[in-house]
């Protein structure tokens, strides 16, 4: 504990709760884009089998939303507490950014979450599809927002300095389209979707093994291997061109990623070792020659930058960013594979009647969240030691506040945040137990959903009994 500061347990605090932000809204993107294609291949085909399935994910949908929204509460609480030097030098360029999100994306999804959760059968169909549509674009350009903030500070462009050292924008067009926006914000909503594809398969699987033929668990776990199988390679394509624009702006990143520490030509693929920070080599390492090089330059004898080349005060911290790439690509892996497997099983006419198949796809549900925190690691931790890359230092980005006030609010956000969100996870996968039936509902609409304080007059006309 005695090396223990203030900084490095306000970097563990908004690491701990950046975390939860990053599962519950990413589950919320992917969540409303296949709420979105439910309802519009219900209205276009009129098969109930899309209605129910809707209805089914719409209650998992509103409890998994307000967890996303709590989530992200405490965050501005953060920046003022714990990092008020970083929110004051970077504020007059952020700032504006995140009030875009909460003016264009938030407003948009709070205007019209009521009416696609609790407007089936009170307003049209073509009204209601429209909420859905809008409440699912609303989450995509939430991801937009929060993409250009992140991405500036991974790449920041179009600012100048002011006189006491604050980032002033200089072109809005260049701030928010970063050099490396492009790259980060299809690969976050790539993942987001492939995150809910493994989850709703794993449901589908999950039923399956208990009826074969529950019609809805079949178009779940269907839909769910489509994603897979056409998706998963789709980003690794997408991936590749995002290495290759970090190795272009943040080689450091890259080679702490790699475990390079020597530049040399034909770099050797590290499949895995441990980067030692001290002797700067890495420890049981089992390379494959040249691949290396290939991955990342797209040429043989091409040479991946090593950590050597940096100030060693500049190094990320190579053992976490080398491991969480790893644990990223190796989870992309299983979920390509686990969409091969699934167009054979197609193919073959067994796609409904292989226990295995859908017993590994229950295992498999975790796994697109594991990548996405996995990723967020390797991007956050690799930026390091800036919160602007290049330009401030996360040890100059901290307020002067003392180790007992940052544990304290620690603890205190752990215990809270355990509660609360463990209580909300228990309550969605006992939604995900129950199987989808015929005629499924979604959530209960004769009560309007409302802020505490009186019960309006008209819920009570509506409640049985209340004539009396």
């Amino acid at each position: 504990m005695a090396g223990i500061d203030a900084v490095f347990l306000a970097r563990l605090q908004f690491a701990f709760t950046v975390g939860f932000h990053i599962v519950l809204p990413a589950f919320s993107i992917g969540l409303a884009s296949y709420l979105l294609v439910l309802e519009a291949l219900w209205l276009r085909t009129g098969r109930q089998v899309y209605l129910d399935v809707f209805q089914y994910w719409l209650k998992i949908f509103a409890i998994g939303f307000a967890m996303g929204v709590v989530s992200g509460l405490v965050m501005s609480y953060e920046f003022g507490t714990n990092w008020g030097v970083f929110a004051d030098k970077a504020g007059p360029v952020l700032g504006p950014l995140m009030g875009y999100e909460v003016l264009t994306a938030f407003f948009l999804e709070a205007g019209f979450l009521g009416v696609m959760l609790f407007g089936m059968g009170r307003v049209g169909r073509g009204l209601h599809f429209l909420a859905t549509c809008l409440v699912a674009i609303g989450t995509l350009i939430s991801a937009f927002w929060i993409l250009a903030v992140n991405s500036w500070m991974q790449t920041p462009q179009g600012y100048v300095m002011s006189p006491d050292g604050r980032f002033l924008p200089d072109d809005w067009g260049k701030v928010i389209f970063n050099p490396s926006f492009f790259y980060r914000l299809p690969h976050m909503v790539i993942a987001s979707y492939l995150s809910v594809a493994f989850v709703v398969g794993a449901v589908g699987a999950y039923h399956l093994l208990r009826d074969r033929q529950n019609q809805a668990a079949r178009l779940m776990f269907s839909m769910a291997l489509w994603m897979a199988v056409i998706v998963a390679p789709i980003q690794m394509f997408v991936g590749d061109a995002h290495g290759l624009n970090t190795l272009q702006h943040q080689p450091a990143k890259i080679a702490a990623m790699e475990g390079d520490f020597d530049a040399e030509p034909g770099t050797p693929l590290i499949l895995w070792g441990w980067p030692n920070l001290e002797t700067a080599r890495t420890d049981y390492a089992f390379t494959i020659p040249h691949l290396g090089a290939l991955i990342l330059t797209h040429d043989w004898n091409g040479t991946v930058p090593g950590l050597k080349q940096f100030p060693r005060e500049d190094w990320p911290y190579s053992p976490v960013v080398f491991w969480a790439f790893r644990i990223m690509v190796g989870m992309g892996v299983l979920m390509t594979l686990m969409g091969l497997w699934g167009l054979v099983l197609r193919i073959r006419g067994r796609l409904y009647s292989t226990p295995l198949m859908h017993r590994a796809m229950v295992l498999m549900s975790p796994t697109g969240f594991i990548a996405v925190l996995a990723g967020w690691t390797t991007t956050e931790v690799g930026r390091q030691p800036f919160t602007v890359y290049g330009q401030l230092r996360t040890a100059a980005s901290a307020s002067p506040i003392g180790v007992p006030a940052v544990a304290t609010s620690l603890a205190a956000f752990a215990i809270v945040y355990f509660i609360v969100f463990g209580a909300g996870l228990v309550f969605v996968l006992r939604l995900m137990r129950h199987p989808p039936s015929v005629g499924e509902t979604g959530p209960p609409p004769s009560i309007p959903v409302r802020s505490a304080g009186i019960t309006p007059g008209p819920a009570l006309a509506d409640t049985p009994g209340a004539a009396r």
